[in-house]
């Protein structure tokens, strides 16, 4: 029952969002927003606690502020989300503003195959409507299997109506996939700031130990292509900020696992600096450091 009611939101969301005039969605994401910051529940709570580890001198007052500013942010992510298919080309592209953008259509034009890497920051559905429709350029993602199963197939129909390929992630069946479109001189764009898998790597994060897909890091080693941090953010205005950050070198010695670590850890160090620059817009509203993850139990 509970997963037939979650679909039927999500799909109301859908069909009626989009429908309303845009200071109206606007005005109505805040107000969702202010009501579930108000409640306390678990993931506003999650959330102002991992904002505490990125913003360790914040005082309660600070701290309620940003998650306050963090939940509308995330509502503002999802009224745009909903929106998103009726948005003309002119729309798409003038609605966000991305700095180095070179590293991206540069690596594709060598025929490498790049690879975007991004945390939970801002709009990235936005930022990938504006790759296909302002550059042109089709890429290949992964989603997270949602239940209900009809939840999943809405975000991946919706995903794929703005030109994305969207393959499922269930451990290592789409990597085969995802190399292939990247030797082909392809363009894959992953988030990767929280592990989904077993095999995610060590990583320390605003100083703690945290745990990251190492997914981006063995793609870029086993195929040759680039690997780009972008991080995004809003600010005052309506157009999103982005910058795609240098690429990041696979290194010259180490094991294949030494590689991967020290390039996940870049990976981490760039994020880290999109997310204490704009801590509100980083919607991570789960557990993310090994110390807040529950045990497993023990199978013994």
């Amino acid at each position: 029952m509970r997963d037939r009611v979650t679909d039927a939101l999500y799909g109301l969301g859908w069909s009626t969002v989009k429908k309303l005039p845009e200071p109206a969605a606007a005005a109505l994401g805040r107000t969702i927003a202010d009501v579930a910051w108000k409640r306390r529940g678990k993931s506003v709570l999650r959330l102002e606690s991992n904002l505490a580890r990125v913003v360790p001198d914040a005082s309660p007052e600070r701290l309620a502020e940003l998650s306050k500013a963090g939940m509308r942010s995330y509502m503002r992510y999802w009224m745009e989300s909903f929106r998103l298919p009726t948005w003309s080309q002119e729309r798409a592209t003038d609605s966000f503003d991305l700095k180095g953008a070179h590293y991206l259509t540069d690596g594709l034009e060598a025929g490498k195959g790049v690879i975007l890497a991004l945390p939970h920051l801002a709009n990235w559905d936005l930022a990938g409507v504006w790759v296909t429709r302002a550059l042109g350029v089709p890429f290949t993602t992964v989603a997270e299997r949602l239940k209900p199963e009809t939840l999943y197939d809405r975000f991946v129909a919706y995903r794929e109506s703005l030109g994305m390929e969207v393959l499922p992630h269930t451990g290592g069946a789409a990597f085969g996939t995802l190399a292939r479109r990247l030797r082909a001189g392809g363009l894959v764009c992953l988030v990767s700031d929280r592990d989904l898998s077993a095999s995610g790597v060590d990583v320390k994060f605003f100083g703690d130990a945290a745990r990251m897909p190492a997914g981006p890091a063995m793609l870029a080693q086993q195929t040759g292509a680039l690997l780009l941090p972008v991080t995004l953010w809003y600010d005052d205005t309506p157009v999103m900020k982005g910058r795609i950050h240098p690429p990041l070198d696979v290194p010259e010695t180490g094991t294949r696992e030494e590689k991967t670590s020290v390039m996940t850890q870049a990976l981490a160090d760039a994020f880290a600096t999109g997310i204490a620059d704009h801590p509100e817009d980083w919607h991570m509203l789960q557990r993310l450091w090994l110390a807040d993850l529950e045990p497993r139990e023990d199978s013994t």
